[in-house]
């Protein structure tokens, strides 16, 4: 496709950013509910205790997060390298930005500017201490410490990479909303991801089985919305986002592997221990 016809799919984007954000999160909670479906069966009931994983089990989870990982990390410097490398993206960038002014209603801004606060340092900040003291209130000391390092890791993580790009916002903020430092990739968009995939991630260990599912799909909708609504809101292009989104499900992917291990290194002793005190009577 040539730059021409690049620029102007932009801008035809661009004109009708409303309808394609609805149409991506009928496509976002479609697939998580698809996913959720299959990997979280809906049994109802109450919490049952968590199964021992198995070889197997273990093994296809690391599969699925490796596959994950490499996927966002790839996606990642892709965007990094074109961003740096060449024009391309940030003109294409700019003329969704511009066409987009005129065709978003007031109405539509202000709610998203409601929906932003969602991935502010400030909401993430009291989240992440009303979780960590909630889950070490219930005794759950891991899962306090695998929540704590999640949010702690994004929170050191973007903003170093927003120093190594250096790049400007968007020069068309709105009257609802400036933003100052720089913009790629997106904190909001990656900090939502990191969020409530993590809040999602305890919904599924400690709620019964019937909430599995809807917390996904809600996690996948609000992450989503939030990284939307600083394109909407014009302090990020929308290729900030999408790296924001990127290395957040990368992180994500980190963290919830990394406890799932450590879980099961913590059972795998247990049963060892437990085995040699039957064998010792």
């Amino acid at each position: 496709m040539s730059h021409v016809s690049l620029l102007d799919a932009a801008t035809f984007a661009g004109a009708h950013a409303l309808a394609i954000y609805g149409a991506l999160l009928m496509v976002v909670t479609g697939t998580t509910w698809l996913v959720a479906r299959a990997l979280l069966p809906d049994r109802g009931g109450p919490a049952a205790a968590p199964e021992p994983l198995s070889p197997v089990s273990l093994l296809l989870r690391f599969a699925a997060g490796f596959a994950f990982i490499v996927g966002g990390a790839y996606l990642f410097a892709e965007i990094a390298e074109e961003l740096h490398t060449e024009q391309t993206l940030g003109q294409l960038d700019e003329a969704f930005i511009v066409a987009m002014i005129e065709h978003v209603p007031d109405l539509a801004l202000h709610l998203f500017y409601l929906i932003t606060f969602v991935g502010n340092r400030e909401t993430l900040i009291a989240l992440g201490i009303a979780v960590t003291v909630g889950l070490l209130v219930l005794r759950r000391r891991g899962l306090a410490l695998g929540w704590a390092l999640a949010m702690l890791g994004n929170a050191a993580l973007n903003p170093t990479l927003k120093q190594i790009f250096e790049r400007a916002r968007p020069v068309h903020p709105t009257h609802w909303l400036t933003e100052d430092g720089f913009s790629f990739p997106s904190g909001h968009s990656s900090g939502s991801v990191i969020a409530m995939g993590m809040l999602a991630y305890l919904a599924v260990r400690l709620l019964p089985r019937r909430w599995h599912v809807t917390a996904w799909i809600a996690a996948a909708a609000l992450a989503f919305s939030v990284g939307a609504s600083r394109i909407f809101l014009r302090v990020h292009f929308p290729s900030d986002v999408l790296a924001g989104f990127a290395s957040g499900a990368a992180w994500l992917t980190v963290s919830i592997v990394s406890i799932e291990l450590a879980r099961w290194a913590r059972r795998r002793r247990s049963g060892r221990q437990a085995s040699g005190v039957e064998f010792t009577r």
